[in-house]
C-alpha cells in the first residue's frame, strides 16, 4: 500500500523530523556540551557526545517522519564522510535554516527563489570563510584535536601521530585491552594480509622472513612448471620464497603445501590486495621495494626476483620492511607527479606514498571500561578527521567568526535573511549547553567588534587572535554546504510517497496468526 502526504501535512511531517534529530544532537555541542545514551541490539548500550552517532540512531515510530528524517540525517552524514567533523554544527545550522525559511514559504514566498538565494548568500559566506582563513602552527593543530576531542592527552596523541606522517590513511585507531593509550610507529609498506591458505601460518599468530625472496605474478597462477625452476634453486640457497599473485589455483596451493611438508616450510602465497587499477599499482610499489620484475604469464628465473629485507605476515596484514633504492626513489618522483596531475584516487595515492616515504601510525586506544573504551575511540576518530583538514586551514573561534560574517552581509533578499540569522546559532547553542548567558556575552562580544571570544572551557573572554579556540575551515564550510543544500531540498519539496510499513507488518502478523 502506498500513502500520500503533501502541502502542509507534509511540511508539519518534516519540521517534525527536523526538530526531532536537531534536538537530540544539538545538546552535545560545545566543550560543555552533553552526552547522550543510545542502545544498541548488537552491543551494550554506550554513551557518546558524537554527532553522527546520535544522528545515525535516532528513528521514529512514524514511517513518514522516519522518511525525512533520512534525508535529514544525510546532511550530517555527508559533513562526516567528507571532513569527518562538524556534525553537530551542520544540524544546528540545518534546522534554523530549515524552521525560518519554512515559515517564509508558508506565507507564500516561492521556494524555488529562496533555493536560489540561499545558494548565492552561501558562496557569499564562503568567500568570507575563506579570506579569514589562515594556516595553523604545529601548536595549533594540537589545539585542534584537542578541541574535537574535548580532551588535551588525546589531542597531544593524535596532533604528534599526524605531524609525524601527514596523511590520515596512514594511522590506524583501534581498541586496546589496557587502561592507557598507546602510540606506535611503525615502519615499512603495509597491506591488508591474504593468505592463499590459513595453513601458511601454521596456526601461529605471525611468522617473520628475513631476506626472503619476493616474486610478483601479474595473474592468476596454476602451472607449476612456470616457477618450479626458481622454487628449486631458492631452495638450495636455503632462502624463502614469497610468492603474491592476484589468486591461485587450489592444486597449485596443494602442491606448494605439501612441498613445505617436506622442505621446511620455503614458500608462502599471498593474493595482491585491492582489486583492478589498484592490484596492477601495488604490484609497482612491491617491484620498486624488492628490485624485482612483475611477470606476465611466462617462465620466471632468478633474475625476475630479488631479496627484502624483512616481511611480517599475520592474519590481518603483511608488513614488508625494505632498503631505500633508486627504484623506490624513481616511484616516489612518480607518485608525486601522479598527486598533482590526477582528480581522483589522490587518497590511495597519498598512503602509497606515506607507506612508502614514511612508514605508518598506530594508536591504540585504552580505558577502564569497554563502554569508556568505545567512547573514547569515537573521540580519537573525530580528533584525527579534524586535524587532517585543520591541517588546510583554521579559524578562530568558529562562533564568533560566523557571527561577524552576519554583521557584514551585503545581501539582502529572504535567503540572506535566513542564513544572516542561521550563523549566529552556533555560538547560541555553545553558550547555552555550558548554561551561560547567551544575549549578555553576544553583547559584549559585538561591542568590541567581535575581535574577543568566550572560552567556555576556561570561563573567560580572550582576544580572538591569540585565543586558543580554533576550528578546522573545511569543516565549517562544508557544514554550512550541507545545512544548506538539505534545507533548500527540503523546503522545494511538496509531496512524499511512501509504502505504508506499518500496514505490511499487520499483514504479516494477521497471515501467522491463521
Amino acid at each position: 500500500m502506498k500513502k500520500v502526504v503533501s502541502n502542509q501535512e507534509l511540511y508539519n511531517y518534516m519540521q517534525e523530523a527536523i526538530n526531532l534529530l536537531c534536538d537530540n544532537v544539538k545538546i552535545t555541542m560545545g566543550p560543555k556540551g552533553n552526552n547522550v545514551i543510545i542502545d544498541h541490539s548488537a552491543f551494550s548500550p554506550f554513551i557518546t557526545n558524537d554527532g553522527v552517532t546520535i544522528a545515525e540512531n535516532i528513528a521514529s515510530e512514524n514511517e513518514v517522519v522516519n522518511t525525512i528524517l533520512e534525508l535529514a540525517k544525510e546532511a550530517a552524514i555527508n559533513t562526516n564522510e567528507k571532513v569527518g567533523d562538524g556534525t553537530t554544527t551542520t544540524l544546528v545550522l540545518l534546522q534554523s535554516i530549515f524552521n525560518t525559511g519554512l515559515k517564509l514559504v508558508k506565507e507564500g514566498i516561492n521556494p524555488i527563489i529562496l533555493k536560489k538565494e540561499l545558494d548565492n548568500t552561501l558562496n557569499e559566506i564562503v568567500e568570507q570563510i575563506q579570506k579569514i582563513s589562515r594556516t595553523p602552527s604545529k601548536e595549533e593543530i594540537k589545539l585542534v584535536a584537542s578541541v574535537s576531542s574535548n580532551d588535551n592527552e588525546i589531542g597531544q596523541i593524535v596532533s604528534e601521530a599526524y605531524l609525524q606522517v601527514l596523511d590520515k590513511s596512514a594511522i590506524t585507531i583501534k581498541e586496546y585491552d589496557q587502561d592507557k593509550c598507546m602510540i606506535r610507529y611503525l615502519k615499512g609498506y603495509r597491506f591488508s594480509s591474504l593468505l592463499a591458505s590459513p595453513y601458511f601460518l601454521n596456526g601461529l599468530e605471525s611468522k617473520e622472513f628475513f631476506n626472503s625472496y619476493m616474486m610478483l605474478y601479474n595473474g592468476y597462477l596454476s602451472n607449476l612448471e612456470i616457477v618450479s625452476e626458481v622454487i628449486n634453486r631458492v631452495n638450495k640457497l636455503k632462502k624463502d620464497l614469497i610468492i603474491i599473485a592476484n589468486d591461485y589455483d587450489d592444486l597449485f596451493i596443494q602442491n606448494i603445501l605439501e612441498y613445505n611438508l617436506e622442505n621446511n616450510e620455503k614458500v608462502i602465497l599471498l593474493k595482491t590486495p585491492e582489486f583492478g587499477i589498484r592490484q596492477i599499482q601495488i604490484l609497482q610499489d612491491l617491484s620498486a621495494i624488492s628490485n624485482s620484475n612483475i611477470i606476465n604469464n611466462q617462465i620466471i628465473t632468478m633474475n625476475d626476483i630479488n631479496t627484502v629485507e624483512k616481511v611480517t605476515i599475520n592474519n590481518n596484514e603483511v608488513i614488508i620492511n625494505f632498503k631505500f633504492n633508486d627504484q623506490v626513489k624513481k616511484l616516489l618522483i612518480n607518485l608525486n607527479e601522479d598527486l598533482k596531475n590526477t582528480i581522483t584516487e589522490k587518497d590511495f595515492i597519498q598512503k602509497r606514498l606515506t607507506m612508502l616515504e614514511k612508514g605508518s601510525v598506530e594508536i591504540l586506544v585504552g580505558a577502564k571500561t569497554i563502554t569508556e573504551r568505545r567512547e573514547k575511540k569515537m573521540r580519537f576518530d573525530d580528533a584525527l578527521c579534524a586535524v587532517s583538514v585543520a591541517y588546510e586551514g583554521i579559524l578562530p573561534g568558529m562562533g564568533v567568526i560566523l557571527s561577524k560574517i552576519s554583521s557584514v552581509l551585503t545581501s539582502s533578499n529572504n535567503g540572506a535573511i535566513i542564513l544572516k540569522e542561521a550563523l549566529l546559532k552556533p555560538l547560541e547553542q555553545i553558550l547555552i549547553n555550558a548554561g551561560l548567558d547567551y544575549n549578555t556575552i553576544f553583547s559584549k562580544i559585538k561591542l568590541n567588534d567581535y575581535q574577543i571570544l568566550y572560552n567556555v572551557k576556561k570561563d573567560k573572554f580572550e582576544d580572538i587572535v591569540t585565543s586558543e579556540v580554533i576550528d578546522p575551515t573545511l569543516v565549517v564550510i562544508n557544514s554550512l554546504t550541507s545545512a544548506v543544500s538539505i534545507a533548500g531540498m527540503l523546503l522545494t519539496t511538496k509531496g512524499l510517497v511512501i509504502n505504508e510499513y506499518q500496514n505490511n507488518i499487520n499483514q504479516v502478523t494477521d497471515f501467522n496468526e491463521v
